[in-house]
């Protein structure tokens, strides 16, 4: 080994010093480092910073020993954003010491744990780089031949460091790194024992971890050899000892569903949640819960695609179809496809079409289908495969539509890059949210046992519990003066926690009893209980631990925050404001949406977004933040280009123009040549055909005097349907707002980052702003590309009208086209393109079938673009999952710098590996009670030290997806309950103080055994205008069971409750002191819809389960259930009824069939109180507050008929201010009328004519509006005005008679100004010669628009000339021809190129498919061949070859003894599949004659696997055989696959013929190896392009882009021969363009230059675009042009020769005797000025005639070109040497000097260097004093070789003049 450098290649060893030299010169740092051998160093060894102008900036040695002592986040964040490591790890040479430092910043970055997808990144650099692959492979081989003895005592340390960076890099990619981390460890043994040998000191640590890298590597090749191991998708993670017998180890299961989930019916490993006793160990509770939470979300899509597959199944015995059943566990939604990618913060989400047809009667409002976060699964083959997605964001108006946004999981996102947009998914959602799920599950995946606190509690089940360690540690001395009453606090003085008698008395903190009994216990112990019954004040008693925890906070804190967790984001919201008013600063809440404005500052995301935020964060942050977010902004703007289009062609039709190249050919001569009926056509603007064509546009109607105007695009039955649609929309009344449950769901799952719609703020606002400018640019975009649009159906977006007004399509049609039009551009069939080849002419269609073939054209188009965008959308997701990291970095920031951080139980179990790093000391969790107990063990981190859960299990508990787990698995006990049930200490609040006594005897004894009230709720008064202040009434109506769900309504209930709340407004209670409480969501929107906003805005109206930790003075409480079967649902259980009858303060009113709820031992209970007190019934008793004598019964909605008003039913007899009397009945509200508003007609008069008032009394009178008649002063027309208007200031209405300037009528109204612009048509005479019809303003104004002509030429191809007059410029360069290639290719499929000489490999999916396995590839592709054993048996023969061999045994001939489903005989043979047909039951279609032997009785059959097509088999194997007779015709004779004989469908599966099919599929194999190339062929191929592309000088200096482009195509791999042909001829041909620039800049000026640059772009932009094949045509072009172009440079060039100055040699041997001698130089010429005479200028303008026309570039037009130069040659030297051509030759011969010996100076100055030609010495120009020659034979900067000497491109002495340096097996 060298001293410290190490070669990739042997070879380069053996390079010259000189060329070697060359590394060494980059920058001053490589002269300063310490020397490699013979002193060079190494390029990796001093390469510094750089200063990133010569390209990304490098890393040195310096820079990572500096970078070694950061944090391992920073580390790895600073060197993924770096592209400077890519340099680095891919030099070829690297010093020893920088080899070590890398390998320790590499395994310091990736001690980042929690930054996986920027450790990923970075570990996917590492393993493909040379530094694994080469670099180290040497220095660790170099260790054992090293004796230099300071480097030698690091070895032992550093295999340590080689060893865990190996583990790391094969544990993140298995598949793709375990080879070459296999050399490693192979070469890594012998060196251990080398070093050991030779005296140095091993550790066995050390042989141990490489022991376990082998083993790992061991077991990671055996995958490999077993096909199992195939993708990096996940890191390898060894399983546990405690893994459950025979089960996979919980840490190490996937998460998601698998394949065998959905199609075995194996059951999973599951243990009940231990309620009643301690676990057994730490690792068993783990894997208790982890199993059960995973089975609760995976078990209900499980069981659901099991039922819809048997569904399927069963459908033809039920008949049935499947859009009609109902599944238990899943939603089905059918026909999905992927419409339109977009960027989401998150990464890239896709817009998701499905069929809404079926779900026509869904409320999305209120629904749970497809909310936020729900897991959907997608499968378009029965699920044997499926993509994972969560839904990202819902619209429902896009729902309404049947459109969703979904993100696709990580594992499924490479598939999806596959999908094509006709490609039609069945889709299944599951309503867990399974984003809480995932967290939760990681997160127990990611706990370590022995980190696990707490577990002597919650674990082990201890009783005895301690108090906090930080109390422990020293003694504590708590002042609670802040939380004492406010009489006592001087006497509150500081004490001991943990002495009993230290503590203060009840009175003196302001508490009862029980509360401090809980205050002590959560200040004393390290893990607290405390149960709060309805009303007792467990949130108060909260807030009141919390202050006096913070405001002692120096006991426990030590930096360290609180953390509250709550369930709901309402809770948090609750207990957050109650800490901020002790607790000004240091609150940060964390979670979904708020609903306080007092928290909105303490929102993390609005302390990230502060000014000042990102100016305090590190500078590897912000570095990080603003690299990954440039590249999510590059990508993100590739793809809106792409899907602007996309969406276009979803909002209308799109113009032909766009869908030319993929419409065949037929089909676009049919499209443009309309039939016109009636010999009617259209004169002026050209019309959209594919409008009219699909039945749109203005031809297709016919004008009916007496009638509507009829479409024949509208069907029959539609025109009415249509009509209907457009009357029956109602403005609906504004009804009352209800929290829909869809958005209070989603409000708890969306958390910061998640949403793609921000609900607030700047970030709503410019969401807003970004939605704006998108939705202009597609706007914009779609005025071009759409013929008519769904918006507006006019033709082109402007109102077009025919000639003569009668044939105008009036405004009500064009309502009803649009509705048609877009219900057919909603629908996903499509004409397939077998169907697509059989249609001659398109007009002949049935609209039917035309739209189907659009649909075809289009789903081609989608599929065009989708492909565009597919590598922009891979660079945002990547991009968008690094930025997130950083962004969690940034939150961290903010985290630690608080003292109270707030979150949801969701936002804990996301943000769970923040928490880790926080590391709260102390957390509380409030509604602890209704927790899954997963939820609350990632909630905790390994710091915690004091646990206090606060709760009520007596009330809602943890809702779980699955009711057997929840049951019989106790998954919804919380970890609070589950502590109380085994006796864990804890204290119970026993004061309530909401509810009147009565209303509390309803919950003791029946649900608390006791519960006392305060006094405060003795002195409550009653309630007005009902009799009494706790009722319920009874009732015997049914309830409705809602279509969509589970959810359930009552009418009569719920008339009754808005009866009676209208009641009571009318009582003069604000709606803010009524809640309206119902069981079922179902029941919510029923009583919504009765709602009016107007009358009953301000009430709250919520479902019991959403207003838990809530209260109202007034309760109304609609039960719905009332079935005759007595299922009250979840109405038998406690905890539900204890939080529906606790939330009423002062009154509780309830309504129910009680005789059906008294079923229930509970219910019976209670209602047992209420009939001894009088307080059920089945009327309610209603007082007049006015009149207390009256009283009224009432037990529906229309008793209170009586009571109008809310009084009685006596007229009230108010005498009003107007004089008018009060019309009402009876009302306790308003009682002196200020409010009233009189509704009788006002009596005044308001004009001189008489005109009455026209308002009702309690209305202002205004203005008189009566229209009359009056004479405009200006024009002198009558028009009918208001009468209070002045006529001077109305605008007339009369049509405008004037004419413009143009000649043209004006089309303005008579009272406002002319037209500026005239928008009649007129015709143009364009430049070409052609004419077109503009409009009138654009002929005046002086523009040229492009012309549209045809171009009418005919291709080299036979073919017409698709483009236009504009785009082919004029027909020297052609559009490629579109006509479909259509030919046959080997593989049966037709070539869908373009046309085309040689058809390229089929890109269609490979259909080759066995009873194995599917050939994934395309099918131009080579097919694997399948090495599994031929499964083609039966019980009298079976074949011995392999799958894809021709079988070794025939066919069977004995019949198959299996009766039909039918029971009839099978008329197979044994061995082939039975055919679905019985020669009974199907006689006509078994006998039908085809070959003549079907009707005989003894016929066997064998049915085709494809097409289904059954044939008698004597004959059929016949037909097969034909293939070997040497006597068959030559079709039979040709390499393709045999197609059936009646629909010729290839025939590709079939056991019988297998024989057959092999060896046609291994003769197409042949031919597809031929077509592709061979591989050796494509490498040489590929390296010789390299060499070649090197050497265009031209190509690399003037147009560098695309020499990149070049260069980064050919270094890709798996290129084909088709690709690098075309590769080839690009350089080749951007070659030439690349000299004819350079000869511009240098040659040209002035309008010469400009004319020749613009001529220039056309060939680039040419040569650039998509559609270039270089086909025969291109080639022509191209080349006739360049030729052109050649020409004209060299005519430029001569003339500005000519025109700079010419001279006479003068001396001429002297001067280049002299070169020879020395370095003298100089140019032979006297400067002086001379004009071209008018004959050279008359001879040079006709040239430059032919070489800047318009038209083609002939043969005859060069012939005439050659021959005009040749004339000029003596007048108009060829070269810029001042001298002529035959007197530059004579001067060449002269010196005898051989090519590359010629050279300029910086300003052109020739001089010649003798000897070897290269320069040893420097001397000055005696024409211009600049430096020439050189040193070392290398030129001084400036000076290059002369060409024009003597036409050499490089200079004797360099590397391109000799070839033979370069080896190019070695590139």
């Amino acid at each position: 080994m060298g001293d410290g450098i190490f070669h990739r290649d042997n070879h380069q060893e053996n390079r010259r010093p000189e060329a070697r030299a060359h590394g060494g010169d980059r920058g001053d740092e490589a002269q300063r480092g310490r020397g490699g051998r013979n002193g060079v160093r190494g390029p990796g060894a001093g390469v510094g910073r750089g200063d990133g102008r010569n390209g990304p900036p490098k890393i040195g040695l310096k820079y990572l020993q500096e970078l070694v002592e950061k944090e391992p986040s920073e580390v790895a964040i600073t060197l993924s954003t770096n592209t400077g490591l890519q340099l680095l790890l891919e030099e070829k040479t690297m010093g020893h010491e920088l080899v070590q430092v890398l390998c320790q910043i590499l395994c310091k970055a990736f001690l980042s744990k929690h930054d996986r997808k920027i450790v990923q990144h970075l570990a996917g650099v590492v393993k493909d780089s040379g530094f694994l692959r080469t670099i180290l492979p040497y220095y660790v081989t170099g260790m054992m031949t090293d004796y230099i003895p300071a480097r030698r005592e690091k070895y032992p340390q550093h295999l340590d460091t080689i060893i865990t960076l190996l583990n790391n890099v094969v544990s993140i990619f298995p598949a793709s790194s375990v080879r070459v981390v296999s050399t490693l460890v192979l070469l890594l043994k012998p060196a251990i024992n080398q070093l050991r040998a030779s005296g140095l000191d091993i550790q066995e640590d050390t042989e141990e971890n490489l022991e376990k890298v082998q083993e790992l590597v061991d077991h990671l090749q055996e995958k490999a050899r077993e096909g199992t191991l195939r993708s990096d998708n996940y890191t390898f993670l060894a399983a546990d000892q405690d893994a459950p017998p025979g089960e996979e180890d919980f840490r190490t299961m996937t998460i998601y569903p698998t394949p065998e989930e959905f199609h075995k019916d194996e059951k999973p490993f599951l243990r009940p949640n231990i309620t009643s006793q301690a676990y057994s160990s730490g690792h068993v509770y783990l894997d208790t819960h982890f199993r059960l939470l995973r089975e609760d979300f995976v078990r209900p899509l499980r069981e659901g695609i099991k039922q819809l597959l048997r569904s399927q199944d069963d459908m033809s015995l039920d008949g049935v179809p499947l859009r009609k059943r109902r599944f238990d566990d899943i939603r089905v939604y059918f026909n999905t496809r992927l419409v339109i990618p977009l960027c989401t913060p998150t990464g890239i989400a896709y817009r998701v079409q499905f069929d809404s047809r079926p779900l026509q009667f869904v409320r999305w409002q209120n629904s749970k289908r497809l909310l936020y976060g729900s897991l959907v699964c997608l499968s378009k083959d029965n699920f044997d495969t499926f993509l994972f997605a969560t839904v990202s964001d819902r619209s429902v108006e896009d729902l309404q539509q049947g459109q969703v946004l979904l993100s696709f999981s990580r594992d499924s996102r490479q598939a999806v890059a596959r999908v094509q947009p006709s490609d039609s998914f069945l889709m299944v959602e599951t309503t867990a949210y399974f984003e809480a799920y995932r967290y939760v599950l990681e997160g127990l995946q990611e706990q370590q046992v022995d980190e696990l606190p707490f577990q002597r509690y919650i674990v082990q089940c201890s009783t005895d519990v301690h108090p906090p360690a930080y109390l422990q540690e020293e003694p504590r001395q708590y002042d609670l003066t802040s939380i004492a009453a406010e009489d006592f606090k001087d006497s509150v003085q500081p004490f001991n926690p943990l002495s009993p008698d230290a503590w203060p008395s009840d009175e003196q903190l302001g508490l009862d009893e029980s509360q401090l009994r809980a205050l002590k216990l959560a200040l004393t112990k390290e893990m607290a209980i405390i149960q709060g019954p309805p009303g007792t004040g467990k949130t108060y008693v909260g807030l009141k631990i919390a202050q006096a925890l913070l405001d002692n906070h120096t006991a426990w804190g030590r930096g360290s925050p609180m953390l509250v967790v709550c369930y709901t984001n309402h809770a948090l919201d609750q207990f957050l404001e109650g800490i901020h008013k002790f607790l000004e600063r240091g609150i940060v809440r964390v979670g979904g949406r708020s609903s306080s404005e007092v928290l909105k500052r303490f929102a993390l995301r609005e302390l990230t977004r502060s000014p000042n935020f990102r100016r305090d964060l590190p500078q590897h942050l912000r570095r990080g933040y603003f690299e990954i977010h440039k590249e999510l902004t590059e990508a993100e703007q590739l793809i809106k280009t792409q899907t602007a289009r996309l969406e276009c062609s979803l909002r209308g039709v799109i113009h032909e123009q766009f869908l030319e190249r993929y419409i065949s050919e037929e089909h676009w001569d049919s499209l443009c040549l309309q039939p016109f009926a009636d010999e009617f056509q259209f004169v002026g603007q050209k019309q959209s055909m594919i409008v009219e064509w699909l039945g749109l546009g203005s031809t297709q109607f016919q004008h009916q005097p007496n009638g509507p105007v009829v479409s024949p695009s509208i069907l029959p039955g539609e025109q009415q349907q249509a009509e209907e649609g457009e009357g029956g929309e109602q403005a609906e009344e504004e009804l009352i707002q209800v929290d829909e449950e869809a958005d209070l769901i989603q409000a708890e799952r969306i958390l910061d980052g998640d949403a793609v719609r921000q609900d607030r703020g700047r970030g709503r606002d410019r969401d807003r702003d970004r939605h704006r400018r998108d939705e202009e640019r597609v706007e914009r975009l779609a005025e071009i590309m759409l013929a008519m649009t769904v918006r507006n159906t006019g033709q082109a977006e402007t109102e077009q009208r025919q000639t003569g007004g009668e044939w105008e399509i009036q405004k009500q049609q064009k309502r009803k086209l649009k509705q048609v039009m877009h219900r057919e551009l909603r629908k996903s069939s499509a004409m397939t393109e077998e169907e697509e080849a059989g249609v001659a002419n398109i007009w002949t269609l049935l609209q039917k079938e035309r739209w189907k073939l659009y649909r075809l054209w289009v789903l081609r188009y989608q599929s065009d673009l989708r492909t565009r965008a597919l590598h922009a959308e891979q660079d945002y997701q990547n991009a968008a999952e690094r930025l997130a990291e950083i962004r969690m970095r940034e939150d961290l920031c903010v985290l630690r710098q608080a003292r109270v951080i707030g979150m949801t139980t969701t936002g804990a179990a996301k943000y769970r590996q923040a928490l880790q790093e926080v590391r709260p000391r102390l957390v509380i969790v409030e509604e602890a009670a209704e927790v899954l107990e997963a939820h609350t063990i990632t909630t905790l981190s390994s710091a915690c030290q004091h646990l206090i859960l606060i709760g009520d299990h007596q009330q809602l508990r943890p809702s779980a997806t699955v009711y057997d787990l929840a049951r019989n698995f106790n998954l919804e006990v919380s970890m609070f309950e589950r502590l109380v049930n085994v006796d864990f200490p804890y204290v119970r609040l026993n004061y309530q103080h909401r509810m009147r006594p009565e209303i509390a005897r309803l919950l003791t004894p029946h649900i608390y055994a006791e519960l006392e009230n305060h006094p405060s709720v003795l002195n409550y008064e009653n309630v007005k205008g009902v009799l009494t202040n706790l009722f319920f009434v009874e009732h015997q109506a049914p309830e409705e069971e809602i279509k969509d769900g589970r959810s359930h309504q009552n009418q009569h209930e719920a008339r009754f409750v808005v009866a009676l709340c209208r009641y009571l407004l009318h009582q003069d209670y604000q709606p803010s002191q009524i809640t309206i409480l119902t069981t079922y969501t179902g029941q919510l929107y029923c009583l919504r819809k009765l709602m009016p906003s107007s009358e009953f805005s301000g009430v709250k109206v919520h479902v019991v389960d959403k207003y838990q930790g809530e209260e109202n003075d007034i309760v109304i409480l609609s039960l719905v259930r009332s079935n005759p079967e007595g299922r009250v649902g979840f109405l038998q259980i406690p905890n539900r009824v204890c939080v529906a009858l606790s939330r009423a303060k002062k009154g509780l009113y309830c309504v129910g069939n009680m005789a059906m709820f008294s079923r229930v031992k509970l219910w019976s209970a209670i209602l047992h109180v209420l009939r001894e007190r009088g307080q059920v019934g089945a009327a309610l008793t209603l007082s007049c507050q006015n009149h207390p004598d009256r009283r009224t019964r009432v037990s529906s909605a229309e008793d209170f008929a009586g009571v109008p008003e809310g009084g009685c039913s006596l007229p009230c007899e108010f005498r009003l201010d107007c004089g008018h009397v009060c019309t009402r009945a009876c009302h306790p509200y308003d009682p002196e009328h200020k409010d009233f508003q009189c509704v009788k007609p006002c009596p005044k008069v308001l004009c001189d004519l008489g005109h009455r008032c026209p308002r009702p009394c309690h209305q202002k009178c205004g203005d008189c509006k009566v229209l009359v008649e009056k004479v405009m002063p200006t024009c002198q027309h009558k028009q009918m005005v208001p009468c209070y208007q002045d006529a001077w200031l109305f605008i007339c209405q009369v049509p405008c008679v004037k004419n413009l300037e143009c000649g043209h009528p004006c089309r303005a109204t008579c009272g406002e100004l002319c037209t500026p612009r005239c928008m009649v048509r007129v015709p143009m005479k364009l430049k070409c010669g052609h004419s077109q019809q503009v409009h009138c303003y654009v002929l005046r104004e002086g523009g040229e628009p492009p012309c549209e002509v045809k171009c009418g030429a005919t291709l080299r191809c036979g073919h017409p000339c698709p483009g236009t007059c504009h785009g082919c410029k004029q027909g020297r360069l052609h559009r490629p021809c579109d006509q479909k290639c259509r030919h046959v290719l080997v593989c049966s499929h037709a070539c869908r190129e373009p046309c085309t000489r040689d058809c390229p490999p089929c890109a269609m999916p490979c259909q080759n498919r066995c009873p194995h396995s599917v050939c994934k590839k395309s099918c131009g592709q080579p097919c694997a061949p399948c090495a599994e054993p031929c499964a083609w048996h039966c019980p009298h023969q079976r074949c011995g070859k392999l799958c894809h061999e021709p079988c070794d045994r025939p066919p069977c001939t004995q019949p198959c003894d299996q009766p039909l489903p039918c029971g009839h005989p099978c008329i197979g043979l044994c061995g082939d599949p039975c055919p679905g047909k019985c020669r009974v039951c199907d006689r006509d279609e078994v006998t039908e004659i085809f070959f003549g032997t079907e009707d005989e009785p003894d016929a066997r059959f064998v049915q085709l696997e494809e097409c289904r097509h059954l044939f008698e088999v004597s004959s059929m194997d016949t037909y097969m055989a034909q293939d070997e007779d040497q006597g068959a015709g030559l079709d039979q004779r040709v390499i393709k696959l045999k197609e059936c004989p009646k629909c010729r469908t290839p025939i590709r599966r079939n056991l019988r013929y297998g024989a057959h099919i092999n060896r046609s599929l291994a003769h197409i194999e042949k031919v597809k190896e031929k077509v592709n190339g061979k591989p050796d062929d494509i490498k040489l191929k590929q390296a010789a392009l390299k060499v070649l592309l090197k050497r265009q000088k031209n190509l690399k200096e003037y147009l560098p882009k695309e020499y990149g482009k070049i260069r980064d195509e050919l270094d890709q791999s798996h290129l084909s021969m088709r690709v690098l042909c075309h590769q080839e001829n690009l350089i080749m041909f951007l070659e030439r363009l690349g000299e004819l620039l350079g000869t511009m800049k240098e040659r040209m000026s002035g309008r010469p230059r400009q004319y020749f640059n613009a001529r220039l772009g056309e060939c680039l932009r040419f040569l650039d675009s998509p559609g270039q094949r270089f086909s025969e045509q291109q080639v022509w072009d191209l080349g006739r042009e360049l030729q052109r172009l050649a020409y004209l440079a060299e005519l430029n060039t001569r003339c500005a020769i000519a025109t700079q100055g010419n001279g006479q040699v003068s001396d001429l041997r002297a001067r280049l005797s002299a070169m020879l001698r020395g370095l003298n130089t100089g140019r032979a010429t006297a400067s002086q000025e001379v004009v071209l005479g008018a004959e050279v200028n008359a001879q040079v303008s006709a040239v430059r005639e032919v070489l800047e026309g318009t038209r083609p570039f002939s043969e005859e037009d060069e012939r005439s070109v050659k021959e005009a130069l040749a004339d000029l040659d003596a007048k108009l030297p060829r070269s810029g040497l001042g001298i002529t051509d035959q007197e530059r030759v004579m001067i060449v011969k002269a010196m005898a000097l051989p090519k590359g010996h010629w050279y300029k100076c910086p300003n052109g100055h020739v001089y010649a260097i003798g000897d070897c030609g290269g320069a040893t010495m420097s001397r000055q120009c005696p024409e211009c004093n600049e430096t020439i020659g050189g040193a070392q034979h290398r030129l001084t900067d400036g000076n290059t070789v002369a060409s024009e000497m003597d036409g050499a491109q490089h200079a004797a002495w360099s590397e391109a003049a000799n070839m033979a340096n370069f080896q190019l097996d070695h590139l």
